[in-house]
C-alpha cells in the first residue's frame, strides 16, 4: 500500500530527528503498545464516532490519537531498518 502524500511529507519531516532517537531505542520502540486505559479510549471514541456521537472535543481528541498513532508507526517502520532480524 501506498503512502498518502501527507503520510510521506511527515516522514521526511521528522526522519532527521529519529536519526538521534532511534539507533539506541530501536527494540523498545518496535515493542510499544498503548497502555489498557489509553486502548480503552481510544475504542470508546471510535465506536461513538462510527455511531455518529461524538462531542466536538471528543473528535479533536480522537484526531489527536489519530496523529499520535501515526507517528508511532513512522518510528516504528524507521526502527525497523536499524533492528537486523534474529538469524
Amino acid at each position: 500500500m501506498a503512502a498518502s502524500p501527507e503520510a510521506i511529507a511527515y516522514e521526511r519531516g521528522v526522519r532527521p530527528i529519529l536519526r538521534f532517537v532511534l539507533p539506541d531505542n530501536a527494540r523498545a520502540v518496535l515493542k510499544f503498545q498503548p497502555d489498557p486505559q489509553l486502548q480503552a479510549r481510544i475504542e470508546e471514541l471510535a465506536s461513538k464516532s462510527t455511531e455518529g456521537e461524538l462531542t466536538r472535543a471528543e473528535r479533536r481528541e480522537y484526531e489527536e490519537y489519530g496523529l499520535a498513532n501515526k507517528f508511532v508507526a513512522i518510528l516504528q517502520r524507521q526502527a525497523r531498518h536499524l533492528v537486523k532480524p534474529a538469524a
